[in-house]
C-alpha cells in the first residue's frame, strides 16, 4: 500500500500531464503553472464549454486510459476531481 509521499507525488504528476495534455488538446493559452488545481473545467474557471467536454474526456481516454460515463459530471467539476477520478479509476483495474 502506497504511503502519503507516494500518493502525493503521484497525485502531482496526474495533475502536471493532465494539465499538458488539456492544454494541448484544448488549444487553451495557458501554462501548466498557470492553471491551479481547484479551477473549474467548464464554465467560469476555464472559459470552457459543453463543446469542451467532450475533448476533455477523449484527453482522459487517450492519456490516461480512464473512461469517464455520460452523466459523470461530478469527475469534471475541477482540476482536482478529475485527477481524483482518473487516481481513483486507475487504481481499480
Amino acid at each position: 500500500m502506497p504511503n502519503n509521499q507516494q500518493k502525493l507525488s503521484r497525485r502531482r504528476e496526474v495533475s502536471l500531464l493532465l494539465k499538458e495534455k488539456l492544454i494541448e488538446a484544448l488549444d487553451i493559452p495557458y501554462e501548466p503553472r498557470d492553471i491551479g488545481e481547484d479551477i473549474a473545467l467548464i464554465g467560469s474557471g476555464l472559459g470552457l464549454d459543453s463543446l469542451d467536454v467532450l475533448e476533455i474526456v477523449l484527453c482522459v481516454e487517450n492519456n490516461f486510459g480512464v473512461k469517464i460515463p455520460e452523466g459523470q459530471t461530478l469527475a469534471l467539476r475541477s482540476l482536482n476531481t478529475l485527477a481524483d477520478f482518473i487516481i481513483s479509476e486507475q487504481d481499480k483495474k
